[in-house]
């Protein structure tokens, strides 16, 4: 088929636009639980709570609606009184209530043994178990309680910790505590890099 230059304009415009605006959704009718989300959203079937998004170190604010019948989230939208994000909400906080809602979010724990190059499924209480153990071991392993020069010190240096920026100042002590009363002193806060 032999085409001019005007004529492949005209069918490249005419597809750009067929593309813009076919899926506009015109006739079509709301799904069933998006209607259903939105009347649970009433105050008298739902409850507000203030978070903040734990994707990066911006810490904006949202408002989850936590269903009273369920007592699972069925929204999550920006702050409007957040000093920081004043209601707006990047890609990936906008898609944040995915985290909690998602039917293909991993339902078990996946464990790759020490050389192997296969993934095995355990139990969450067997992960947490063996998690455990190996800080219980390299702890043991690094401690000092007396340094060189014959004074108490009680640290770990075999041990680091890289906190999370997405944590609020509760979040920050409580870890600090732990992490401190595991005797590490190598610990770090992405904030800071």
């Amino acid at each position: 088929m032999h085409t001019n230059r005007r004529n492949f304009l005209k069918l490249s415009a005419t597809a750009a636009v067929a593309t813009a605006f076919g899926g506009l959704g015109l006739g079509c009718t709301p799904k069933a639980d998006i209607v259903d989300r939105a009347a649970a959203m009433d105050p008298k079937w739902s409850k507000q709570t203030t978070t903040i998004c734990c994707y990066c170190a911006v810490g904006c604010g949202l408002v989850v609606n936590t269903s009273l019948k369920t007592n699972r989230a069925i929204n999550v939208e920006g702050d409007p009184d957040h000093p920081i994000n004043e209601g707006a909400l990047c890609a990936k906080g906008a898609s944040i209530w995915q985290l909690a809602e998602n039917d293909r979010r991993p339902d078990s724990v996946l464990y790759r043994a020490p050389y192997s190059n296969k993934f095995t499924k355990v139990s969450l209480e067997w992960a947490l178990d063996k998690i455990a153990r190996n800080v219980k071991q390299t702890r043991d392993e690094g401690f000092t309680r007396i340094n060189a020069k014959g004074q108490t010190v009680n640290r770990v240096d075999n041990i680091a910790s890289l906190g999370s920026a997405a944590l609020d100042n509760e979040e920050c002590w409580a870890f600090q505590t732990m992490l401190r009363s595991l005797g590490l002193v190598y610990i770090e806060h992405q904030a800071r890099i």
